[in-house]
């Protein structure tokens, strides 16, 4: 089987297929080792490590799992950022990397809750890192003290944990149904927080622009470009030696990397199959965008990006309650000197005062679930 035999593409799409089926349909499937914290962990854990392992199926910049958690103290778990897991050229002053310590904290919140303690949450315990650096690393992000003691009430969203799920195919043609805006719209927010929805296709085109602009934007800025490839797991084997980042496997991404056509060099080189594939991929779920909606702050502190991932997850958690399918699309937000332009476009539209800061924009609609991203092993992120 050659490549001239093996390889079609869809005229003018970048869809590329695999012309042979013999064998395809079980080629290069997921690693059960990558997904298995999604089956739940093991009861027999203690209690601190098994509410970690719900903690670690938060959603998170480019799924790099950026948590760190130190142990040593009975009763209590500390939080750390993990230096080696930042995102410098898209994030570069850390912003969404603390929105994930943000999600990582509600879901251990929340199942300490379930297994019958009370939290004592402190942020920034050493002091809060300056704005406007990525100096985030090496102090702690918050310490966690666990009690035993009067019954917590148990969160109705701890069950939603395994099932949630960011959404990246493109959605049914729907607006959201007035009552499922409505359920979303009343989640319980932080002081100083709000949020915004467009579920109407004149509200909603506008909007779907800026994604497409701002994913432009990255894909051909050479260097935060190569971010994302850097961090783009492709096959099973190497999903299963680093289960993070981006991941791509399946039998269409076995053949084109074995042939050569799926490789950094490629993905990095305008007018390839692989970079243009990404557009492609990328535009795909832009188009298939029906509603969208923000998460907006009062200033910029840390302590606020933390807190508004602990507000994005819980409403991650409600869209999985009621089927629908959530997905962030973080581009327009990244604070990069080339993104500056379209960001303060998509600010002055939204009318974002000049004390505000929008934390996450994201999809919202209506879509069948997913398989879940790769998750790493507990023992990986436990300190020492």
């Amino acid at each position: 089987m050659n490549r001239r035999t093996f390889i079609r593409t869809i005229g003018g799409t970048g869809i590329v297929l695999a012309a042979s089926g013999v064998g395809l349909a079980s080629c290069d499937q997921m690693p059960k080792s990558a997904v298995a914290a999604w089956e739940g962990p093991d009861n027999g854990l203690p209690d601190r490590e098994w509410m970690l392992s719900y903690a670690m199926l938060a959603p998170n910049p480019h799924n790099m799992q950026p948590w760190l958690v130190d142990l040593t103290t009975e009763g209590e778990i500390t939080l750390y950022v993990d230096p080696e897991r930042l995102l410098p050229e898209t994030d570069p002053y850390g912003r969404q990397i603390l929105i994930g310590q943000g999600t990582f904290l509600e879901l251990l919140n929340i199942a300490a809750h379930e297994k019958g303690y009370q939290t004592k949450i402190s942020l920034f315990p050493e002091g809060e890192p300056k704005s406007g650096s990525l100096e985030i690393a090496g102090k702690p992000v918050a310490q966690i003290k666990l009690e035993k003691g009067a019954e917590p009430s148990k969160d109705p969203l701890f069950r939603q944990i395994p099932h949630r799920r960011s959404n990246k195919e493109g959605y049914e043609e729907q607006y959201l149904a007035q009552t499922d805006r409505d359920a979303l719209a009343g989640l319980r927010l932080n002081e100083g927080e709000r949020t915004g929805f467009a579920t109407a296709a004149e509200d909603v085109a506008p909007l779907r622009e800026f994604a497409r602009k701002a994913i432009l934007m990255e894909m051909e800025t050479p260097r935060t470009l190569l971010e994302s490839i850097e961090r783009t797991r492709i096959g099973a084997d190497e999903i299963a030696k680093n289960p993070d980042g981006i991941d791509l496997n399946g039998p269409l991404f076995w053949w084109l990397k074995r042939f050569g056509l799926m490789t950094p060099e490629e993905a990095m080189t305008p007018g390839t199959m692989a970079y243009q594939g990404g557009i492609d991929y990328a535009m795909g779920w832009v188009e298939g965008t029906h509603n969208m909606g923000w998460l907006v702050t009062k200033g910029n502190s840390r302590s606020a990006q933390v807190q508004a991932g602990r507000t994005y997850v819980r409403l991650n958690l409600m869209a999985t309650a009621q089927n629908i399918a959530m997905h962030p699309v973080s581009q327009v937000l990244q604070e990069y000197p080339e993104m500056a332009d379209i960001q303060s476009e998509f600010n002055s539209h939204l009318g974002i005062g000049p004390d505000e800061t929008v934390q996450m924009f994201f999809r919202l609609g209506y879509q069948k679930a997913v398989s879940p991203s790769p998750r790493r092993k507990l023992p990986d992120i436990i300190m020492g």
